[in-house]
């Protein structure tokens, strides 16, 4: 077998990939030549040239539009773009004035580009499902038998036990029947902090098992796990059209009935109404067809939307599409996910007490157990102590309890580290000052870890999740905005949450919430706002992005399926940057405003020129594309910061 070429595979990728942008592409291409060919006067390879074009760019347009004519019985705009074209370039050869035959080449052209757009949208839309789809392993350890087997997912029963060895993805949801272990969930539930898995406790497919071997049991299919719910409802939400684009098809298609049926009533009825001749009335009916098609009003809205998109690019604000600049101007309630959005995602040293005057040495013996520890709450505080510069002696005989602490010897003098308890009853007398103070960061909603050494304790030491340094002047600056309404979803405790939303402002709060809650927070947030937002950077926020009327990823932080599902992201986790994006959006809403009540209105005085027999086809054609060229411009206006 001869293998193809790595040209040959270099050319065939984007007709595969891309077949739309290709065709697009090379319409505008030919129309380009086919125009200079005209201007050489090589009128034959011209019209060999746009008939390449007119055929390139417009089957697809025109396979759509007879389609919906034949098996829907309806009009769209797709089948009057080519009646227009074919119109334009039927007058051009009729009067030989072949620069008409252009014009129709354009048509077809703008139509290809659009085309071309939603190409890319579906391409998206299957991207982040496979994004998704990666979460999940292929296969399980399974016991049967006394052996350990390694079986396809799809052949999980109910009641198997399945073996997760630590640093695994967990394969599907099960609960602990054996073993203990802290599981990294924030793709999955948002939690900045892992959780600690022991017997009974049900643990969920595609998050990460830390240290500790489990033994899980099977206690519903595969299919019902908490990723799939998550993948069906991404796919659910992206499937759905919102009602702004069921609007603009039912816009499209009633605009192409009453164009056509006008145009068959204008070439029909004047030589028997109004003593028109017959060749008046076809030239005034093809002038109708010409002045009549949507350019101008498609080109209302694209350039404008396009110049919105670059301007975002320049401030570090990706839009996906045009849609979503349009509907980020109409923006009611933001809805914010916490941890890695409103938060950085990475826990950090934020207080300590000491019971003496100096701390360093509470933070050295504290820094010589966790060293021992591959827990996070013990990496924030060895980076704590070494941002400080501070050098300790190297702990030995460490001994980790699961979920109470660690304890080992330093300088033959017994180290214990870990919650209140654990360390309080192994030490001597405890202040009051610092169960006081312990109890208040707690109700913060801060990790307190106790540290004693040689008997006596030390001190404490908070730990937590550090708000952006941006989040509350750009939540202060939204509500200056007029936006009604900015939540906070989470799937942390609610004492956490709290504390968050307090620092930051946000008007209410959802807490331990799964990505399927996430979503039906999202739900109400529309009946009552119609156009809400979702901003979030993890796989659980997935499915709420999708929801959203606007979704908006961190683009930094986030992960590969929250960019995907996302209709906007931040480039920089700059979250000050929405504010821009939705003045942008509602400027971009005001200037395609202006353009449409322009492009329309420039259509109905041609139109009325037309029907009092003042108009010819050179100043029809002139006006159609004037009109669409002061819009353009018009547009490019949103280029300016």
């Amino acid at each position: 077998m001869v293998s193809a070429s790595p040209f040959r595979l270099r050319f065939l990728n984007p007709l595969k990939e891309h077949p739309d942008a290709v065709a697009a592409i090379s319409c505008a291409v030919l129309v380009f030549l086919g125009w200079q060919m005209l201007n050489f006067g090589w009128i034959g390879a011209a019209l060999f040239i746009l008939t390449a074009a007119y055929v390139i760019g417009g089957f697809e347009s025109a396979r759509e539009g007879l389609t919906t004519l034949f098996k829907e019985k309806e009009l769209d705009v797709d089948l009057l773009m080519i009646v227009a074209a074919l119109g334009a370039a039927g007058l051009g050869l009729w009067r030989r004035e072949y620069y008409m035959i252009v014009d129709g080449a354009v048509l077809i052209l703008i139509f290809a580009i659009s085309g071309a757009l939603e190409g890319y949208a579906m391409q998206r839309t299957e991207r982040s499902i496979q994004g998704l789809m990666s979460l999940t392993t292929d296969t399980a350890r399974v016991m049967r038998n006394g052996q350990e087997q390694t079986i396809p997912i799809s052949e999980l029963k109910i009641g198997d036990q399945v073996l997760v060895k630590p640093g695994e993805l967990v394969p599907t949801d099960g609960l602990v029947m054996e073993g203990f272990s802290t599981l990294n969930q924030a793709s999955i539930t948002g939690e900045s902090i892992p959780v600690e898995k022991t017997v009974g406790d049900e643990v969920f497919a595609g998050t990460i098992n830390g240290s500790g071997a489990l033994r899980l049991k099977i206690h519903q299919p595969p299919e019902s796990s908490l990723i799939q719910r998550v993948i069906r409802l991404v796919q659910q939400a992206q499937n759905e059209a919102p009602p702004s684009q069921q609007f603009i098809e039912r816009f499209e298609r009633g605009y192409a009935k009453v164009i056509v049926i006008a145009g068959i009533l204008l070439g029909t009825l004047p030589p028997f109404l109004l003593g028109w001749n017959w060749e008046d009335t076809i030239y005034r009916a093809l002038i109708f067809l010409v002045v009549a098609s949507p350019c101008a009003l498609m080109a209302s809205i694209m350039p404008t939307l396009l110049s919105g998109i670059a301007n975002g690019a320049r401030h570090g604000i990706l839009f996906k599409n045009g849609a979503q600049l349009e509907r980020i101007g109409q923006v009611r309630a933001i809805a914010f996910d916490k941890t890695g959005t409103l938060t950085m995602g990475k826990l950090m040293v934020v207080d300590v007490m000491a019971t003496q005057q100096s701390t360093d040495q509470l933070l050295q013996v504290a820094a010589a157990l966790e060293s021992l520890s591959e827990h996070p709450i013990g990496e924030a505080i060895v980076q704590a102590a070494r941002q400080q510069n501070l050098t300790w002696v190297e702990a030995v005989n460490g001994q980790a309890q699961a979920g109470r602490g660690i304890t080992g010897k330093i300088d033959h003098q017994i180290a214990v580290v870990g919650k209140a308890t654990f360390v309080q009853a192994q030490a001597e007398l405890v202040s009051r000052a610092l169960t006081e103070q312990s109890q208040q960061w707690e109700a913060e909603g801060k990790t307190v870890v106790w540290v004693a050494y040689a008997g006596e304790v030390l001190g404490i030491i908070a730990v937590a999740d550090t708000v952006r340094p941006s989040a509350a002047q750009a939540i202060a600056r939204l509500k200056r905005l007029g936006i009604e309404r900015i939540v906070m979803l989470t799937g942390d405790n609610s004492r956490t949450a709290h504390s968050i939303a307090q620092q930051v402002g946000v008007d209410q709060v959802y807490a331990e919430l799964l990505p399927e809650d996430k979503v039906g927070v999202i739900q109400q947030l529309q009946k009552q706002y119609q156009t809400v937002a979702m901003v979030g950077d993890g796989i659980n926020d997935a499915p709420a992005l999708a929801q959203a009327s606007v979704g908006i990823a961190m683009g930094a932080a986030g992960s590969d399926v929250a960019l995907e599902t996302a209709d906007i992201v931040l480039m920089a986790d700059r979250l000050e940057r929405l504010e821009h994006a939705i003045r942008l959006g509602r400027r971009s809403q005001s200037i395609v405003k202006q353009n449409i009540v322009f492009a329309l209105s420039f259509v109905v005085i041609l139109l009325t020129l037309n029907f009092a027999g003042n108009m010819t086809l050179p100043l029809g054609v002139l006006g159609h594309e004037g009109s669409t060229v002061l819009v353009t411009l018009s547009g490019l206006r949103l280029l300016r910061s």
